[in-house]
């Protein structure tokens, strides 16, 4: 590890280095009449301070000594396509000097392609000027403002701005906001198949298939589309039974949403099916759109939610729709338990015999659930041929799945303290999601840091993407941020299907969308959302008080057949995933554990991280560190991107029979927190500290249905119904909020259907699987106290 300053946020000095990253300062491009006939232009200059200067003669022609320059050709709005880069252009005469300026900033003179020429009709010299603009370039300042870009043109009599062209990055998202569903009507009714488009830039066009053939209104004047593309059937005649399709379509991609099914019959509606006996669970199966493209696949299967569909073509109507089988690895159970709660009045908290939180009563109810006997890589598999899997890890060791319905469930990632919450009617009654939960290595997903903006928490995929939620779930991740609002701006991103990483949620400030909420802890947060995807937490230092936790461990090996030991400090972001990978890294290298954890603030100063080791008995071992210290450069850590870092003590024992080992290891920050390590321990047999070391698993990866949560399903449904509405003397689920310190958050509980299922639910996050129930139960018997009407205190 050597000392040389890294690619840093900021130098020593305290001053920004972001200009020394190929960024350009604003220069200002002067023309000064400084002799006759000559024209002095000052460039854009290095961030070393650095200028250079060209002279340039005044055209050859007097005619054009008076004039101003005149655009023949200005730089026009572009879109950027994947990682195309795109061209602007402008052209002027007479111009002795153009430039372009992108947001306010020169671009430097080495980024224009100049050509030169005369204008044949009036002999004045024409310059034009191109310059490339890539999709990094773009992405630096997306969400701040638009990526604009003018030309600045020079003639001896002044200069002339051209008009602003906008750089705008092409995307299209992969689900629609909304979908044609299947309808059976009469014949000569009227139908409406609505479709909303995904959200794209530049926005969509759309067209409709009929049984994947295009639908022309100008050759059937029966049919047409609405401005909002809605296709409407004016009469349904029983030729329109058919499958419906919408497609959207711009310069990036082509979707097409979930095919609707169309039945129009002759007289009388057919009769319907009649309703399942109790006990009997039917399977749900979905309808893949065989043959097309992985893109066009995902975005219906995804949307469509795994749900049931009505009709069910055989090969010979059509071989590219094709139903498939049943998933054999879903079983079905019947367990015993009541769901919904007796109505025994509107404002009366029944409560059963006994404790408050006791189990369910008595009924019979179907519950599907994954069989224990599915391998993870059976689940892998069935992903894999979706677009939006092929980003996810190879592997089930940072992942956890399940098959859920409505009753809910939770995914845990082992010893990661990463976890999904699905409520109960989250999923809508009726259909059956595979759901997976996935932690990200930070090199496998690209996650740009504009200034000194950090990684605060692990990169969490959950999804498929697209699904419907009825009620947010919740996912719970660790963060290594001392959270302060004055010393912090911390922000929730979420990764679009295109890629890119946008500002979702700004924790302290007023939510601008109710599809995403944050409850930031001491060490976790719990992200409410009602969009599965991929999230981070990063934050931006808003003074030199902010600080990281950064935690300190000691590997070594643990056995050493020769003279040369080596003792690796490492310096983690204080959360439990990157403290998991370090362990079955070092299990891998024969590592063991000589010292217990110590925890570090690192502060956002500018000021390395130094590493030193001390009193080591010199007749017994020596050091073959040649200076006094190393050092790990500031930006390495405050980015967070880097998870593993770590400096090796290279020691060297004078002896084969020497095994103690004693010495000190001092870790600090210059001008800040420090933390030092007192070793003391037999290399060959020590392993005092092995109760340190997680074991490989903790937990169930799944849970399905009652079984995944604290609270019993009908107690849980008692508390919600009366807790709902407003009490009396405030007996209601403001007062639960408050009793269990939540009342900061009654602004958010307020904007949902039932503000008292969302506290529950964060409590079921936060305090699995070693919740108190007595606790809460408390905390409800209290409420109820306020209003003696609510339950008596024997009920609790």
């Amino acid at each position: 590890m050597d000392g040389r300053v890294g690619q840093g946020c900021r130098t020593a000095g305290g001053r920004d280095t972001g200009e020394a990253q190929g960024h350009w300062h604003v220069a200002v491009l002067v023309w000064v009449m400084s002799q006759p006939g000559h024209v002095e232009v000052a460039e854009p200059h290095l961030p070393t301070g650095a200028q250079q200067s060209a002279t340039v003669a005044n055209p050859a022609s007097g005619a054009s000594s008076d004039l101003l320059p005149h655009f023949q050709l200005e730089p026009e709005d572009v879109y950027i396509v994947k990682n195309k880069a795109v061209s602007l252009a402008c052209r002027a005469t007479p111009a002795t000097q153009i430039y372009f300026k992108c947001n306010g900033e020169w671009v430097h003179q080495g980024d224009h392609v100049t050509q030169h020429s005369t204008d044949r009709s009036t002999g004045l010299p024409v310059m034009e000027v191109r310059i490339e603009v890539t999709r990094q370039q773009v992405e630096k300042i997306f969400g701040l403002e638009e990526y604009w870009c003018q030309c600045v043109a020079w003639s001896s009599s002044g200069t002339t701005k051209s008009q602003k062209a906008f750089v705008r990055i092409a995307y299209l998202r992969k689900n629609f906001e909304q979908e044609p569903t299947a309808r059976e009507v009469s014949i000569e009714q009227g139908i409406v198949l609505p479709c909303r488009p995904p959200e794209g830039i530049p926005p969509a066009e759309v067209e409709w298939l009929r049984n994947e053939e295009l639908v022309d209104p100008e050759l059937d004047a029966n049919v047409y589309v609405t401005p909002e593309h809605s296709l409407v059937l004016r009469q349904a005649r029983l030729a329109d039974t058919a499958n419906y399709t919408c497609v959207a379509k711009n310069i990036v991609a082509r979707r097409r949403s979930a095919s609707a099914a169309i039945t129009v019959y002759g007289m009388a509606p057919p009769r319907q099916s009649p309703p399942c006996c109790p006990g009997v669970a039917l399977p749900v199966l979905s309808l893949p759109k065989g043959g097309l493209d992985a893109d066009v696949a995902d975005s219906s299967i995804l949307t469509a939610g795994f749900q049931p569909v009505s009709i069910k073509p055989s090969k010979a109507d059509n071989p590219s729709l094709l139903t498939i089988q049943p998933d054999l690895s879903t079983t079905t159970m019947t367990y015993q338990g009541s769901l919904c709660p007796r109505q025994d009045g509107p404002a009366k908290l029944q409560l059963p015999n006994g404790h408050l939180l006791s189990p369910l009563g008595a009924g019979r109810h179907t519950l599907h659930h994954s069989s224990p006997a599915a391998e993870g890589a059976d689940f892998v598999a069935r992903l894999s041929t979706q677009s939006y899997f092929r980003s996810l890890p190879r592997g089930t060791n940072n992942m956890a799945y399940g098959t859920f319905n409505f009753l809910g469930g939770r995914l845990m990632i082992p010893n990661t303290g990463i976890s999904l919450l699905i409520p109960p009617d989250a999923i809508p009654r009726g259909k059956i999601y595979e759901v997976y939960l996935t932690l990200h290595k930070q090199e496998e997903v690209r996650l740009p840091l504009a200034g000194c903006q950090t990684l605060l928490s692990p990169i969490v995929s959950c999804g498929p993407p697209g699904v419907l939620l009825t009620r947010p779930a919740i996912l719970a991740m660790g963060h290594c941020v001392e959270a302060s609002a004055e010393n912090w701006s911390i922000r929730l991103k979420k990764q679009s299907c295109e890629g890119t990483w946008e500002d979702v949620l700004q924790l302290g400030a007023e939510p601008c969308t109710e599809l995403y909420y944050c409850q930031l802890e001491a060490q976790a947060c719990y992200v409410f959302t009602e969009q599965l995807g991929r999230f981070a937490l990063v934050g931006e230092s808003l003074s030199m008080a902010a600080s990281k936790r950064l935690k300190l461990v000691l590997f070594a090996p643990a056995a050493c057949p020769s003279l040369e030991y080596n003792i690796r400090v490492y310096c983690l972001s204080d959360t439990q995933d990157v403290l998991k990978e370090v362990i079955q890294l070092e299990k891998q290298l024969g590592g063991q554990l000589i010292g217990a954890p110590r925890v570090l603030h690192f502060k956002d100063s500018y000021h390395n991280l130094r590493l030193s080791i001390h009193d080591m008995p010199s007749s017994l071992w020596k050091s073959k560190l040649l200076a006094s210290y190393q050092e790990i450069p500031f930006y390495h850590i405050w980015s967070g991107l880097q998870p593993f870092l770590h400096c090796t003590f290279t020691l060297e024992r004078l002896s084969t029979s020497t095994c103690e080992l004693a010495c000190k290891i001092w870790v600090w920050q210059v001008e800040g927190d420090g933390q030092s390590f007192t070793v003391n321990f037999n290399i060959a047999k020590d392993t005092r500290f092995s109760d340190w070391l997680v074991p490989d698993e903790v937990g169930t990866p799944a849970l399905v249905g009652p079984s995944a949560f604290k609270i019993p399903f009908l107690i849980r449904q008692k508390i919600i119904s009366s807790l709902d509405p407003p009490g009396t003397r405030g007996a209601d689920w403001r007062t639960l909020a408050q009793k269990l310190n939540l009342d900061s958050h009654l602004s958010f509980f307020a904007s949902k259907a039932s503000p008292t299922a969302m506290i529950l639910n964060l409590w079921e996050a936060r305090h699995f699987p070693n919740g108190n129930l007595s606790q809460l139960a408390a905390a409800v018997a209290e409420v109820g106290k306020q209003d003696g009407a609510l339950f008596s205190e024997a009920e609790c």
